[in-house]
């Protein structure tokens, strides 16, 4: 059985929704990659060296990042002498296999997830950029949690850009919790040694943190970010249990200098890639995971409140070659 019919048959049984929301949030991705891939399958009947220099050209285009392109390219010509590959279209359910490998390689399954406290206070901290869509994923994920029962709370650290705190403000009203803040200017800290107060005296399951996201002077930045954990860290011992960088997948390489630089400022444990609907090089999940060993854990896949998703590295290899998927179904009934 095909690396493909198995992912199938495994979606079948599980969310059909979840795995739809990754099918349409990686069109984009997916008519540039798979069709490429498709395409040079055509293109070539033997699997010879030429083959993989293309192949290497579509994934490097799919800014699935240079090192992990390579590494990719050696483990797929292992895998085609092994078992003796000799048609092209036996390695495109191959090439599939290997990238669900190169994502999950050296991690538990635990590193995936979030790392909820049960029946004690949960602090996630957001880091990131300006216009990355930080105060979008934390009203998204403010509902998330909402909608399966927690009490949450958000705490407005950006106190530097103008119009910041109004933003998160709006998202508070719109999923129904409450934001601690302060005037425009405070220091960050200080709003959150309240919001820590504020969400034990409320006996809040989640409070999750907005930061500043200016770049401008790294060296600050660092202090400021530090400042803020060690406050965290004071009133509830083993917090922030996250810290969530926040990425535009349309910045393409330009958000893995961002993660290499944030992961330099503060102790980065997961990122949530935002806009993966919108750009046709979604390969940049894979060289986030594989280039700074940070596991991706969710994805926004659209502009709905439950379009941003938990990252699953099979149902995005899915979304990546669903159109193959189908293809082989096709095939097999005819």
């Amino acid at each position: 059985m095909s690396f493909f019919k198995k992912l199938k048959e495994k979606f079948t049984t599980q969310t059909e929704s979840v795995t739809e929301k990754f099918r349409d949030g990686l069109t984009k991705t997916r008519d540039n990659f798979s069709n490429k891939v498709n395409d040079l399958v055509s293109r070539y009947r033997k699997v010879d060296e030429e083959f993989f220099e293309e192949l290497e050209e579509i994934l490097i285009q799919a800014d699935v990042g240079f090192d992990t392109v390579m590494e990719l390219v050696e483990e797929l010509k292992k895998e085609v002498k092994r078992r003796n590959i000799q048609d092209t279209k036996d390695v495109q359910s191959v090439i599939s296999e290997k990238l669900v490998e190169i994502y999950e390689a050296g991690a538990n399954d635990d590193s995936f997830q979030l790392n909820i406290q049960e029946d004690e206070l949960t602090v996630i901290l957001f880091v990131g950029v300006n216009g990355v869509g930080k105060t979008t994923t934390i009203g998204k994920l403010a509902h998330k949690f909402k909608s399966e029962g927690k009490k949450v709370l958000l705490a407005a650290g950006d106190t530097f850009r103008a119009g910041a705190i109004e933003q998160l403000e709006v998202w508070g009203d719109r999923v129904g919790v409450d934001v601690i803040k302060q005037a425009e200017g405070s220091d960050p800290a200080a709003v959150m040694y309240d919001a820590v107060q504020s969400a034990k005296s409320r006996k809040a399951d989640i409070l999750i943190c907005d930061t500043a996201g200016r770049l401008q002077n790294k060296v600050n930045l660092m202090k400021e970010l530090e400042k803020v954990k060690r406050v965290i860290e004071r009133e509830v011992p083993g917090a922030p249990h996250e810290v969530l960088l926040v990425l535009d997948a349309t910045t393409g390489q330009n958000a893995l200098i961002q993660a290499k630089t944030f992961k330099e400022a503060t102790d980065v444990s997961g990122i949530v890639l935002t806009k993966l609907d919108g750009t046709a090089k979604g390969g940049i999940v894979l060289a986030i995971r594989n280039e700074l060993n940070i596991p991706v854990k969710f994805v926004g896949l659209g502009e709905k409140m439950d379009d941003l998703q938990e990252f699953d590295a099979e149902r995005y290899v899915y979304g990546l070659f669903a159109d193959l998927v189908e293809e082989e179904e096709e095939a097999e009934e005819s």
